[in-house]
C-alpha cells in the first residue's frame, strides 16, 4: 500500500477468513483478486486445525506473514465456538503485524462466494441455520460487476417462512438449506470489498456477531439467574 493512504482491503495482500458454519474457510487476495483458498474442518477450540491450515495456505502461495497488508474476517452470525476461534486468530495476527482488520457479514459472504449470484440488480435473502427452527437472515443487494453493495440484517426468521419472507422482499432465497444452496466462504470477500472497507475494526473491542449465546452460557445464566460476565 502507498505510504499515507487510508487502509483498505482492496489493495495489497489480504488474508480473509470465516467460520460461520462451524468449519473454517481461508482465502488470500492480492489487489482484490483471489490467489487461493482453503476449507478447514474445525471440531472444537481444543482441536487446533485452523491456524496450521492458514500457515499452509500462505506457504503454498509463497506469501510470508509479514507480507500481509490487511485482514478481513467474516463477522457471523453463526457458530459461537468457530467464530470465536477465527475472530481471535484474525485479531491476533492484526495486532502482531500492526495491520488493519476489517469485517464483513457472513451472510453477505454466502451470496458473494457463489459465482451464480453476480447479476447486477439482484437481491438475495441470505440465511444461515440458527437452530431451534430459525435462521439468521439478511437482505443482500448485488450491484455492477457482481459486487455486494448493501447488507441489511433482518434478525431471526422462522425456517419454514424463508420463502414467504423472500417473496415479500422481492428477493431470491439463498443459504445452506434454501432453494438456492450456498455457504459462506472467505473467497467471497473479493465481491464484498466495499462492504468490508467501511472502517477498520477496533482490535480492543471488536467481536463477531454470535447471533445466539453459546448453549453452555444459556444454561449457566438460567441456573444462576444472572448474565455471565
Amino acid at each position: 500500500m502507498s505510504v499515507g493512504s487510508p487502509p483498505t482491503p482492496a489493495r495489497g495482500v489480504v488474508l480473509a477468513m470465516d467460520a460461520a458454519m462451524g468449519d473454517g474457510t481461508i482465502a488470500l487476495l492480492r489487489d482484490g483478486a483471489l490467489v487461493d483458498s482453503r476449507d478447514v474442518i474445525m471440531r472444537s477450540d481444543r482441536d487446533e486445525t485452523f491456524f496450521p491450515a492458514l500457515l499452509g495456505l500462505l506457504a503454498d502461495c509463497a506469501t510470508p506473514m509479514h507480507a500481509i497488508d490487511s485482514l478481513v474476517v467474516g463477522a457471523g452470525p453463526g457458530s459461537f465456538t468457530a467464530l470465536r476461534v477465527v475472530g481471535a486468530t484474525a485479531k491476533g495476527i492484526a495486532h502482531a503485524r500492526g495491520v488493519p482488520l476489517f469485517s464483513v457479514s457472513s451472510l453477505a459472504l454466502t451470496v458473494a462466494a457463489d459465482a451464480s449470484t453476480a447479476a447486477a440488480g439482484t437481491r438475495w435473502l441470505s440465511t444461515l441455520d440458527a437452530l431451534r427452527g430459525e435462521c439468521y437472515a439478511a437482505l443482500v443487494s448485488v450491484g455492477a460487476e457482481g459486487v455486494a453493495t448493501r447488507v441489511e440484517h433482518l434478525g431471526l426468521v422462522r425456517a419454514d417462512a424463508v420463502a414467504e419472507r423472500a417473496a415479500e422482499l422481492e428477493a431470491l432465497p439463498i443459504g445452506p438449506t434454501a432453494a438456492h444452496r450456498a455457504h459462506p466462504h472467505a473467497r467471497g470477500v473479493r465481491r464484498c470489498l466495499s462492504l468490508a472497507a467501511a472502517a477498520p475494526a477496533d482490535l480492543a473491542t471488536w467481536e463477531p456477531m454470535y447471533g445466539r449465546l453459546a448453549e453452555a452460557q444459556v444454561k449457566w445464566e438460567a441456573a444462576h439467574g444472572r448474565p455471565l460476565g
